[in-house]
């Protein structure tokens, strides 16, 4: 497609026919044999040698541009056919000097630019054909370049996006991991503190218990008022005889009792001693 462009570009040399001199015309043409065998530098010598002689001369004007463009020197093509599609009056001549321009914002891949002037030498000239066809491939590239753009700009919104979301992420690991760290730190503080208070309440349990059984011991050996059931407490004797022989042994300590009731009556009794000793 860019060969057509660069095609059109090539074969759309209008030497125009204007009121010159015949001196400027023959100038003119010397330049057109130039041209037309590619020598682009001479030919822009004679085009530039009749505007000298005749500023207005539109041919010579419009013939430089395209010797400029035939030399890459694009900016200056441009300048010159601005200047010629301002000055002509000729629809067609300008149609000619729009398509010039459009052409040269195409080799600079300046789509937008490029429609723009083949537009403008289609309102001048609606049937020029290769107008249209340049038209449409530049819409059609500039339609792509704007589907790039938005898709560059999509790729940096979510690279910028991501971008964030993994410092986000990094972020929050490290938070994540510090609060971590802290609670472990915390829980191994307060698990050290549990021991040591295990440890201090350990010994006063041991101490209290040790008290409460030493006084637990020390009540048990103490009755009601407070004496020592060790020291003062008979010891039962365990009781292994009959109910006979308990009324039998009855009987006999009554005996003795009567016995010794009659002894004192008589003042011959000794005092006996009731305490028992262990």
């Amino acid at each position: 497609m860019m060969e057509k462009v660069i095609y059109i570009a090539i074969m759309n040399v209008l030497l125009f026919s204007v009121g010159a001199t015949a001196q400027t015309g023959r100038i003119v043409e010397q330049g057109n044999d130039k041209y037309a065998t590619g020598d682009y530098k001479g030919a822009e010598g004679d085009y530039q040698k009749a505007l000298t002689k005749d500023p207005k001369n539109d041919r010579a004007q419009f013939n430089l541009g395209n010797a400029y463009y035939k030399q890459d020197s694009i900016a200056r093509s441009r300048k010159v056919m601005e200047a010629t599609a301002k000055t002509v009056t000729d629809k067609k001549q300008k149609a000619d000097a729009y398509y010039n321009i459009g052409n040269t914002y195409m080799k600079e891949q300046k789509w937008k630019d490029a429609a723009d002037a083949y537009k403008q030498a289609l309102r001048n000239n609606p049937q020029d054909a290769d107008a249209k066809y340049n038209l449409s491939y530049a819409l059609q590239k500039l339609k792509q370049e704007q589907q790039q753009q938005q898709q560059d700009k999509d790729n940096k919104d979510q690279k910028k996006d991501k971008d964030k979301k993994d410092e986000k992420d990094k972020k929050d690991n490290k938070d994540d991991k510090q609060d971590k760290k802290d609670q472990q730190n915390k829980d191994q503080q307060k698990e050290d503190d549990q021991k040591k208070e295990d440890k201090k309440d350990g010994g006063d349990k041991g101490d209290d218990k040790k008290d409460k059984e030493d006084q637990k011991n020390g009540k048990d050996n103490k009755n009601d008022k407070g004496e020592d059931k060790k020291q003062k407490q008979p010891q039962a004797m365990p009781s292994k005889i009959s109910k006979q022989q308990a009324d039998q042994l009855l009987n006999a300590l009554q005996q003795e009792e009567k016995k010794l009731q009659d002894k004192l009556k008589q003042g011959k009794a000794v005092p006996v001693k009731v305490e028992k000793d262990w």
